[in-house]
């Protein structure tokens, strides 16, 4: 699996549905950068990167109940050292951001944070993998430069999904949510029962599809007060 991270794009937004392989493919490309800076030989068939002057990560959910935290308060503090830690040499792994909190609210800080790191003139410049389920972010590919949008493939046959452990340019079509929980082994009821919610909520929704952060026309109002 090719890992390309340059001037151009520095940030990668990775879309895919669950068990595809996103973790998988961004833990291996920390690995991969820690273990050629040590001198070490490398699982890959060309390596060619620089040096880096740290490695980040917030990868995987967990909450801290001895110092009553939260999940969500947890990822924000790991974030938040991320932020204010890394310079534009580093590598930052980042792996579902903002899914503890309300969707609005967890896509707005998500969003924020690409922002943040992806604009070189004011934010961190620095080389980035970032996963999520929000696809509304795919759409900072447009508007934000050093973005660009990747999917792990996968291909569908009727309810059943087939994960092609390959990434693949461009933004993921679906998460695939129902049809990962079935092969998760939920019963057939319950997976029946939620497509037919799902339809009623795609019909009842003000657009095609589920209930979205339209950003580009926050954007476009946030440059008519301007």
């Amino acid at each position: 699996i090719t890992v390309t991270l340059g001037q151009d794009f520095s940030l990668l937004i990775i879309t895919g549905p669950n068990m595809a392989g996103k973790s998988t493919y961004m833990r291996q490309t920390a690995l991969i950068a820690l273990m050629a800076q040590i001198g070490s030989f490398v699982p890959a068939q060309m390596c060619r990167m620089g040096v880096v002057d740290a490695i980040f990560t917030r990868v995987g959910a967990s909450d801290d109940l001895a110092a009553g935290q939260s999940t969500f308060m947890v990822e924000m503090t790991e974030v938040a050292e991320i932020l204010q830690y890394a310079t534009p040499r580093s590598l930052v792994i980042l792996d579902e951001i903002g899914r503890g909190t309300s969707t609005f609210d967890g896509m707005s800080i998500a969003r924020a944070v690409v922002e943040h790191i992806a604009e070189k003139s004011c934010g961190l410049g620095c080389k980035t993998l970032f996963a999520t389920h929000y696809h509304e972010l795919t759409e900072l590919e447009h508007t934000v430069g050093g973005v660009k949008n990747y999917n792990i493939a996968v291909k569908k046959r009727g309810d059943d999904v087939t994960f092609l452990r390959r990434i693949v340019r461009g933004a993921a079509d679906d998460s695939y949510g129902i049809e990962v929980a079935k092969l998760a082994g939920l019963p057939q009821a319950v997976t029946d029962r939620a497509k037919e919610v799902l339809r009623q909520l795609e019909a009842s929704a003000p657009c095609s599809g589920a209930t979205q952060l339209d950003f580009t026309s926050m954007d476009a109002g946030e440059r008519a007060e301007q």
